[in-house]
């Protein structure tokens, strides 16, 4: 092998290694921020401003702690969550369903859970000072290849997943 060749291969070589993939993590709630609603009565939960509902088909009714849709006859209470904290125009809370028998947050590492996979989602990536800085809005079955995008961009801190139809939030997306 030639000097120029040796170099020319040397000088290659990181153009043609491979990057890992981008690993994400995607959990459900934590079950004991809804534990004081859990047995509540209609009456006691209204003046949480929450209500219990029965769901009555599947898919529907989407658990944001097991990020799955609840099964027909479930109870769930709806109840309005907070999904992005923060002091800025991007501050974020829409009404949510979370299984009353779901006691422990769903962990998906580097796949979709079914609640997501199902619907059309609206992504939205933010930095770490809570400011969006892109988004996507992807169709059943394209979240994987969207997230991962968005995740190689150094400067997303999590993406927030909403379902596109009802703008709900549906689950936080950090770097695994």
């Amino acid at each position: 092998m030639s000097e120029f060749q040796r170099k020319t291969r040397e000088a290659s070589w990181p153009a043609i290694v491979q990057m890992a993939p981008m690993t994400y993590r995607i959990s459900g709630l934590e079950p004991s921020q809804f534990a004081h609603l859990i047995g509540l009565s209609d009456e006691q939960l209204a003046a949480h401003g929450a209500t219990r509902m029965i769901a009555d088909g599947q898919p529907s009714f989407p658990c944001r702690v097991r990020l799955d849709d609840a099964k027909a006859g479930e109870t769930l209470l709806l109840v309005n969550h907070v999904s992005h904290h923060g002091n800025n125009p991007y501050r974020a809370s829409h009404a949510i369903f979370v299984s009353e028998s779901a006691t422990e947050a769903a962990v998906y590492r580097d796949e979709i859970p079914p609640a997501l996979e199902r619907r059309i989602l609206s992504l939205r990536a933010f930095d770490q000072k809570g400011m969006m800085i892109d988004a996507a809005l992807v169709q059943p079955g394209e979240g994987d290849a969207a997230v991962r995008r968005m995740l190689a961009n150094a400067a997303i801190d999590h993406i927030d997943a909403h379902n596109a139809t009802r703008g709900c939030f549906a689950a936080r997306i950090d770097r695994a």
